[in-house]
């Protein structure tokens, strides 16, 4: 540049080159004046476009005071022509070099990511094809047959679509004395098979036959001793094969080598874990089986415990409240008459004497007789209310009922919810409590084993108000029943069944706690507070005991609903409802 602007008597020379990501034109090299913007107006101005081939790839800016001559135009544009061109060349050479990066950093990745030699086989044998521009790129194996016989088998290629695929086993004769450099790990490097003078005749024209024209070939050999090689051929033309090509075929056979190693390393580690694998499998089956039982028998055991608590206590209070609540018709006839005879004496003596005046002020008789049915009336309500608890628990534990007998699902529901009407009631500090609300379809009553099935219910309503614990909207429980005819491909009638839907209105769960919500000692709760039985135990009662269908719908932020379905009659295995 120093000596075009002081031959030209030049002010100022700008070179810049075309951003293909921005489109725009950067500097990259200045002679003179640095800043064209301070360059006066006056000046000269003269742009010759740097243009390799049919692409442009930037401009030439020279400043001056002179007109330039046309001898100095035309050694300008020819100068201009040779910068474009060493600029394309070195950016050329800079792409292929990123791109053969890119192909080997791919390659390491695969191998780091999978160890299926043919995904990296078929890969390596593509991205060659189309860095290097070549017609087709092989790559094949050297084996020996059961006899010793070498072949060599072409298993993977990239090719264009006008040629034939190579894909085949061949004899050593039929890829002349290739065969034997392949075999001794010697590179083949040919430009032009015409002008190749160590190329031997018969080989020449093999190749000359099939119209190759130019061939590189490299070697590959393992730590096990497997041998292979990577080809690549030109049909049209010769090929000049430079050492970035043959550098980057090393590279690539570097990485499949290493890729080879570690998937048969990998191979011969699964075969030493596979009979640990085995075995493991086996103690893992062994060990469910066992959590199983484990479950089943703390399953017997809680609801015998249960049962007899509840049978015990509903038994105990009922004998005392049966005799208060006995004795109140009684003791309400007594005072009414007791008050009618005290009527008659305030009839007929209605003057008593001043004792029996303080008597009557100090007892407020009239009160008395006004308050005291109102209290029997009360004392009557309350041991209603125990009886009908009584009652509930009765039903709850239906120990009199192992085998299945028709009851109604409704009052195995309602008998749960009064025994957790505690848990539903509002507590200190809270506006409003849980609503419960129902909505009961005409069901008739189901063959089941009713102390496990309110066993269910109990388990499902627990977890909804654990659910709704400490959250600001009002807790709701929706109960709905229905009864629903299934289809069976087997049987051409619908078969009967009660789907009980219990929905709250809670914080939902995530897909992954859905998924393993009925599993053994599985719990969302903290440390302490659950076992993980719960839902377990009720997915055996209503899938193994009762052939029907136990689900969980929910989606975090949107609540939960439980699907507890059953046939109506047992026998009968519950199928989606058709």
């Amino acid at each position: 540049m120093a000596a075009i602007g002081a031959y030209l008597d030049l002010i100022s020379i700008h070179i810049s080159t075309l951003n293909s990501q921005t489109n725009r034109l950067e500097s990259q090299a200045i002679y003179g004046e640095e800043d064209e913007t301070t360059i006066s107006e006056t000046r000269l101005k003269f742009e010759f476009p740097l243009i390799a081939g049919e692409h442009f790839v930037g401009m030439i800016t020279l400043y001056g005071d002179q007109p330039l001559s046309k001898q100095a135009r035309q050694g300008l544009q020819s100068i201009a022509t040779a910068i474009a061109t060493g600029i394309d060349r070195v950016r050329a050479r800079e792409d292929l070099h990123h791109r053969r990066e890119g192909l080997l950093f791919r390659l390491a990745n695969q191998i780091r990511e999978s160890l299926d030699i043919d995904t990296i086989l078929t890969t390596a044998v593509n991205e060659i094809q189309s860095l290097l521009q070549v017609d087709q790129c092989h790559f094949l194996w050297y084996v020996q047959t059961a006899d010793g016989q070498p072949l060599f088998m072409v298993a993977h290629e990239a090719r264009s679509l006008a040629l034939s695929t190579y894909l085949q086993t061949y004899p050593p004769d039929q890829i002349g004395e290739f065969a034997a450099q392949i075999h001794h790990q010697e590179p083949v490097q040919i430009d032009n098979i015409e002008t190749a003078g160590e190329l031997d005749p018969n080989t020449r024209d093999l190749l000359r036959n099939v119209g190759i024209c130019a061939t590189l070939i490299l070697p590959m050999k393992t730590r096990s001793g497997q041998q292979g090689a990577i080809i690549c051929h030109r049909y049209s033309q010769g090929q000049s094969w430079g050492t970035s090509e043959v550098e980057l075929l090393r590279g690539v056979i570097d990485q499949v080598a290493i890729a080879i190693d570690q998937a048969e390393l990998y191979a011969q580690t699964r075969a030493a874990a596979l009979a640990a694998q085995t075995q493991a499998a086996q103690l893992s089956q062994t060990l469910q089986e066992l959590r199983q039982k484990e479950t089943q028998l703390i399953q017997s055991e809680k609801m015998s415990s249960l049962g007899q608590m509840v049978a015990g206590v509903a038994h105990e209070i009922n004998n005392p409240v049966n005799f208060i609540h006995g004795n109140l018709k009684p003791i309400r006839d007594y005072s009414q008459g007791l008050l009618d005879v005290l009527a008659l004496y305030q009839e007929r003596y209605p003057d008593p004497g001043e004792v029996i005046l303080d008597k009557v002020e100090e007892v407020d008789l009239e009160f008395v007789r006004e308050d005291f049915p109102k209290v029997l009336s009360s004392m009557e309500i309350g041991t209603n209310r125990i009886r009908q608890i009584v009652v509930s628990l009765r039903n709850f534990s239906r120990l009199d009922e192992a085998e299945m007998k028709p009851v109604d699902i409704h009052e195995g529901i309602d008998s749960t919810l009064l025994i957790l009407q505690n848990r539903l009631k509002p507590r200190r500090g809270e506006e409003a409590g849980i609503e419960i609300v129902k909505h009961y379809g005409q069901l008739p009553k189901v063959e089941c084993y009713a102390g496990q099935l309110n066993q269910v219910f109990m388990n499902i309503l627990n977890n909804a108000i654990d659910s709704m614990d400490g959250q600001e909207q009002p807790g709701v429980i929706t109960i709905t029943t229905e009864l629903l005819d299934v289809t069976s491909s087997e049987k051409t009638e619908p078969i009967p069944h009660v789907l009980v839907r219990i929905r709250d209105n809670g914080p939902g769960m995530t897909e992954t706690v859905r998924s393993k919500l009925f599993d053994p000692f599985f719990t969302t709760k903290p440390v302490g507070k659950g076992t993980g039985l719960g839902l377990s135990i009720s997915y055996k009662i209503v899938v193994e005991k009762h052939g029907g269908q136990l689900s969980c719908i929910s989606e975090l932020g949107k609540g939960a609903e439980f699907h507890v379905q059953i046939p109506l009659y047992p026998g009968h295995q519950s199928l989606e409802p058709g």
